[in-house]
């Protein structure tokens, strides 16, 4: 995995998601929803998640799924 997170962004965890009562998940990337999963694509992405060994596991899962977070463009919203 460390070629994956060259910087080690994942180890600050910045994605987090939120499920709703009808199952209904809400991604977010430095809490700001970037992404919404419904159906099928929600069930497979929480089975992906219980199947995480560790959050860095389940953070790079969140970051595949929201796709456009590999290309190092990405800026820590300290550098604004």
């Amino acid at each position: 995995m460390e070629n994956i997170d060259k910087r080690n962004r994942l180890d600050e965890s910045p994605f987090s998601f939120r499920l709703s009562k009808d199952n209904t998940i809400f991604l977010d990337y430095e809490n700001r929803q970037v992404k919404v999963l419904k159906g099928k694509e929600a069930n497979k992405f929480l089975k992906r998640m219980e199947a995480a060994e560790d959050d860095k596991a389940k953070q790079l899962i969140m970051a595949k799924v929201t796709g456009n977070f590999k290309r190092g463009n990405e800026r820590s919203s300290h550098s604004h």
